[in-house]
């Protein structure tokens, strides 16, 4: 099916947490050759981190006005309060925008997000382009979808009122099920035994015929994710995920909190608390900007279970809230002040 020419495409990048999403968006921005874009960022937790990286970005085809963010709960969840504003915001925009992003949180379903748009309010001023999700590799290589289940599948295992898939499992399936297109990421850190092992995951779980495309950094061309024109909105019903029988849906298997920590000396340091965190505690996910003494960079620090990643992404300015601050997302009943006391030394 092809987008009528009068409505703006939007692409809907969808994927568990730390899979590389925004790591993509971002070189979307950088290779976007002239074509104005927006983004919407949904964020689970309380602070825009994934915002932040994007609008330091300094690219005149998608100036700060055109990123908004949604950090009040998954999108899935909140389409007609927070998802349809934010479009009529971006929408309004003079010069028009050529191509809409939007960004969903690790723990959002594509499907209820991409039914709204047949609403007939928002069906005649934008169409769905394609459904981009990405996996994470290296985790899939070893048989996850996340790089620690361990507390997961223990938590799990001691619940005998459970008799279906791992949330998280389900999520990950429901995502890969919306899937246009499937970026296998952080290829780089695998080898062609494990590239093949993820591989074979993702084919447990496509039902169409759906192309995988490995990427290292997020490097991949934009011709190559933009300008599917698949008006998905018309095909959604014929994707079948776990959750098409329910009415509404939680996510009460996560618990997401931010936290403040003094000024560090040395962020090899804060890496290895924020591992240690992931290995005692059940965090999935941190992520956030820190203050480190002496340097008039800032630090962005990102981790998925015990890999963590940091580098000077640019420099504080006079506008700027020289702090510390960390979004952390676990699993339910995460105990927040066993991770405050790890994170903050």
């Amino acid at each position: 099916m092809n987008a009528s020419v009068s409505r703006v495409p939007c692409t809907v990048v969808t994927g568990f947490l730390g899979a590389g999403k925004t790591t993509l968006i971002r070189n979307l921005l950088e290779n976007s050759k002239g074509k104005r874009l927006a983004i919407i960022v949904n964020e689970f937790g309380d602070v825009g981190i994934d915002g932040e990286i994007l609008k330091g970005c300094g690219i005149d085809t998608c100036p700060e006005e055109n990123i908004v963010e949604l950090a009040n709960g998954c999108i899935c969840c909140t389409v007609a309060d927070d998802f349809v504003p934010a479009l009529d915001q971006i929408l309004s925009r003079t010069p028009k925008v050529d191509h809409i992003l939007i960004e969903t949180s690790g723990l959002a379903l594509p499907k209820p997000l991409v039914q709204a748009f047949q609403w007939p309010s928002v069906k005649s001023r934008v169409t769905v382009d394609g459904v981009i999700a990405v996996v994470d590799g290296p985790a899939l290589a070893d048989g996850k979808v996340a790089s620690d289940m361990d507390a997961l599948q223990a938590q799990r295992a001691a619940d005998d009122s459970l008799d279906h898939d791992d949330p998280v499992e389900e999520v990950f399936e429901d995502q890969i099920a919306c899937a246009d297109l499937i970026i296998l990421s952080k290829s780089d850190l695998m080898d062609t035994a494990g590239a093949a092992r993820a591989n074979a995951v993702i084919g447990e779980h496509v039902a169409r015929a759906v192309k995988v495309v490995p990427t290292a950094q997020g490097k991949v061309d934009p011709s190559v994710l933009l300008g599917l024109g698949l008006a998905v909105e018309e095909d959604i019903e014929n994707r079948k995920t776990h959750h098409d029988d329910e009415l509404d849906h939680e996510h009460d298997d996560f618990d997401s909190f931010v936290i403040d920590i003094p000024s560090i000396a040395n962020p090899d340091e804060l890496a290895k608390r924020v591992a240690l965190a992931a290995e005692q505690e059940n965090v999935l996910r941190v992520k956030g900007f820190v203050e480190v003494g002496g340097k008039p960079m800032r630090l962005l620090l990102q981790a998925v279970g015990p890999r963590v990643n940091h580098y000077y992404d640019r420099a504080w300015t006079a506008e700027d809230e020289r702090r510390s601050r960390l979004v952390v997302i676990g699993l339910k009943g995460l105990n927040r002040p066993a991770v405050e006391r790890i994170l903050a030394g």
